[in-house]
């Protein structure tokens, strides 16, 4: 059983300012100040892969995680884009994959240095090579310290999905409490108490969200973070999955789909998710809302995923069924089935919404139909 048996003596300074100091806040005189932490950290007793070392400034949870794991390696930056920093003998997927799982699906950002990213993306890009580079445990000293508490809760619910479902171990560090129902950890250990406990994993965190139609001109404040143009064709209908207390943060824009047999295609277009909210699958529930209640007035709905992550997510759903694989063909280029095809120049899969329709009345008063 891992155990903390750790002492830190300091000797306290004699100069004219620090007796002056202590003088003016009562301090008595020491000639030896020792912070100590002493107890039993038991986390080989169960399989885990959340842990969380939480506490105030000046708790011990830095020693203590130094003592239980030893020294965290600093990654190194600067690189043309931050793509170049990751280790090299790992493969682009493996890289965009890990990315992608932490939130961080700006795929623009992926091409710039690491050190013109905002806070966010530093914290989401630096999650994300820790996780696919080091091995287990991944231990993140000052865990969401520099960036706001949105950002700090999305990104921790994005890393605990990635641990669990990869079978890695990851331990966060922080003096912020308010990430816990968020990283959901498997264990928490307090170091000023030397209290550590064991928590199962709490259901899913629920927000209070909705979809509704809005207006093109809501098309603008998306545009900067979609990947390929910020040109949305006038005629598009225009859908946002909107928070409680925050309003939008996923757009969606749908187009009739052209066909030279049928007319009841609708397509998904411009599917955008603001940076702050990746990794929480606002863009899915979005999508679906507005496909079951397309299906309920009887359109078929498809969706036209490019990027592999998000091909693969499509895949797994029963929600959707795959109509057209990948491959790569000239521009504008299209076949329907069961077959290879492109859209737009670039590799894309199509899937058909085939999950449960909305109920009518809903679906009309959502689509404004």
């Amino acid at each position: 059983m891992p155990t903390v048996d750790l002492v830190v003596k300091s000797t306290p300074s004699r100069s004219v300012r620090a007796r002056q100091a202590s003088s003016m806040f009562d301090v008595p005189e020491a000639t030896e100040q020792v912070l100590e932490w002493k107890g039993n950290v038991p986390i080989d007793e169960k399989p885990w892969n959340v842990g969380l070392i939480v506490g105030a400034s000046g708790a011990g949870k830095s020693s203590v995680m130094r003592q239980l794991f030893g020294d965290m390696p600093e990654l190194t930056w600067g690189g043309a884009s931050m793509l170049d920093d990751f280790r090299k003998d790992l493969k682009l997927d493996q890289i965009t994959d890990a990315c992608s799982a932490v939130g961080f699906n700006t795929i623009p950002a992926w091409l710039r240095s690491f050190h013109v990213l905002s806070n966010g993306e530093r914290f989401r890009c630096d999650l994300a090579r820790r996780l696919v580079e080091l091995p287990d445990p991944v231990v993140v000293d000052e865990f969401t310290s520099v960036v706001d508490r949105q950002v700090a809760k999305i990104g921790s619910h994005a890393v605990q999905k990635y641990a669990r479902k990869n079978g890695r171990k990851f331990v966060a560090v922080t003096c912020h409490y308010d990430v816990i129902d968020w990283l959901q950890p498997d264990w928490v250990l307090e170091p000023a108490e030397m209290r550590f406990q064991w928590r199962s994993v709490q259901p899913r965190l629920k927000l209070n969200a909705w979809v509704q139609r809005v207006p093109y001109s809501l098309w603008s404040r998306f545009a900067p973070y979609h990947y390929l143009t910020k040109e949305l064709h006038r005629s598009a209908r225009c859908f946002a999955l909107f928070i409680e207390g925050v309003g939008p943060v996923a757009f969606n824009g749908v187009m009739h789909f052209p066909h030279p047999k049928v007319d009841d295609i609708m397509s998904s277009s411009r599917t955008v998710t603001f940076p702050d909210w990746q990794g929480m699958g606002v863009a899915m529930i979005m999508t679906e809302a507005i496909a079951s209640a397309y299906k309920a007035i009887g359109k078929r709905y498809h969706k036209h995923p490019a990027h592999p992550p998000f091909i693969r997510t499509f895949d797994k759903s029963p929600m959707w069924k795959l109509v057209g694989k990948p491959m790569s063909s000239q521009r504008g280029s299209s076949t329907q089935g069961k077959q290879q095809q492109s859209i737009g120049g670039r590799p894309c899969a199509t899937f058909c919404y085939v999950g449960p329709a909305m109920e009518i009345g809903a679906a009309r008063a959502l689509l404004g139909v």
